[in-house]
């Protein structure tokens, strides 16, 4: 069995790399907010980055696809408070925020891939970028620290910071990766606002870093849900500077298994955060599926039920309305039997069966209550289909969901 465990230093984790975030003025309304971050290796890296499937793409996007082609990178440039979507010269902009950051560090700005997260439409205030970069360069640092101030200056309307360590071993020697991340609302399966960025000092080539990262945000960041909507911006992007010291992963094997591994578990980790910090939520929502035909009928029917908003205000409400589960597994578009459905819902406050083979039982109301006022509730569904079985996270849906979104801009 593949082991790793979770550490500290987020994106510093792993050896060779420095972050640091500060203000420097795209949010204009509070000064004391962080907006812009930077992570930087000693050394080149191979680099790979998944991005949003919306047919609409913020400018950062076709500028990272570019710079990436050679499958390397340096650093990443990141700001919050203007998503430098559908805004005038956004990727001039976006190449601009390259070129300081390139300046600063003394590299190429091809080496630089950058980000952003915030209001859609809004041209960006990239002078205040360019004339804040030596003092970003001059922040970044290798410690935990370093890695908080990142995780700060990339979020918009989360209330917590996202970031997440481990370390495992792959050819005989510790390997070390770490993540930041943003996501709080915009969030839906094929990931949506969402910002995600792992540094790992494993030796990987380009090409196995890109084909790990396609198999990890297929079981973690495609599997969360908070409203339905999905991004212009997301991006996750890993890099990978070799400083472990192991052989070259240059084809699976034992090393690869090892290596995916630790990553998957990293950001499984990181997309249950985003998913517990839905905007305005109050409930992290896991949903099992087990018993399906096959994997694929047990994810679209998870991704149905923490889609749905009305099981999402049930928990809200506490209220064991299980009939709005079995609803959303039928509308899923997988074929089953109903009459082979079981479904619970299970916190630290215990267990509650309420459907055995798709009829509703006798059950103690106070008690389910009791259930669905934990934090952290499960969904629990069984199927009598098959082996099929997958999870996927959501959260609740609240009146302060509305709030948040009913004046974003202002």
């Amino acid at each position: 069995m593949i082991e790793c465990k979770y550490t500290e230093g987020g994106v510093c984790a792993a050896k060779g790399f420095r972050a640091g975030g500060i203000h420097v003025g795209v949010k204009t309304h509070a000064e004391w907010k962080k907006d812009m971050a930077m992570i930087v290796s000693d050394v080149d890296c191979a680099c790979a980055a998944v991005y949003t499937k919306n047919a609409v793409k913020a400018a950062h996007i076709h500028v990272d696809k570019a710079h990436l082609a050679d499958g390397k990178a340096r650093a990443a440039v990141i700001n919050s408070g203007n998503a430098n979507a559908c805004a005038p010269m956004g990727e001039e902009n976006a190449e601009r925020v390259c070129a300081a950051a390139g300046k600063a560090l003394g590299c190429r700005p091809e080496d630089v891939v950058v980000a952003a997260t915030g209001v859609i439409g809004q041209t960006l205030n990239v002078a205040v970028m360019e004339e804040g970069m030596p003092a970003l360069y001059a922040s970044v640092e290798a410690s935990a620290a370093g890695s908080d101030a990142a995780a700060h200056a990339i979020m918009t309307t989360d209330t917590v910071k996202k970031e997440a360590a481990v370390e495992t071993t792959v050819g005989g020697k510790t390997v070390r990766m770490g993540g930041i991340a943003k996501g709080s609302g915009m969030i839906h399966p094929n990931m949506g606002t969402m910002l995600c960025f792992l540094t790992t000092d494993c030796a990987i080539s380009p090409e196995m870093i890109r084909t790990a990262l396609l198999e990890t945000v297929n079981v973690s960041f495609n599997r969360i849900s908070v409203d339905g909507d999905t991004s212009t911006n997301d991006t996750c992007c890993v890099l990978a500077n070799g400083l472990a010291g192991n052989p070259v992963i240059t084809e699976k094997g034992p090393d690869y298994d090892a290596f995916l591994a630790a990553l998957q578990a990293l950001c499984i980790e990181m997309a249950k955060k985003m998913a517990s910090d839905g905007e305005g939520a109050s409930h992290l929502i896991t949903c099992t599926v087990t018993g399906a035909s096959d994997e694929q009928a047990a994810e679209t029917i998870s991704k149905s039920v923490i889609g749905s908003a009305l099981t999402k205000a049930a928990i809200f409400g506490a209220d064991a309305n299980w009939g709005r589960v079995l609803c959303a597994m039928g509308y899923s578009g997988v074929d089953f039997d109903p009459d082979k459905v079981d479904i619970s819902f299970v916190s630290d406050a215990g267990q509650v069966q309420v459907c055995a083979q798709g009829r509703g039982l006798d059950f103690d109301e106070t008690k389910a209550k009791k259930v669905l006022t934990e934090h952290d509730v499960t969904i629990a569904i069984t199927m009598g289909e098959g082996d099929g079985a997958c999870t996927c996270w959501g959260c609740d849906l609240t009146y302060d969901y509305v709030k948040i979104n009913g004046d974003y801009r202002t």
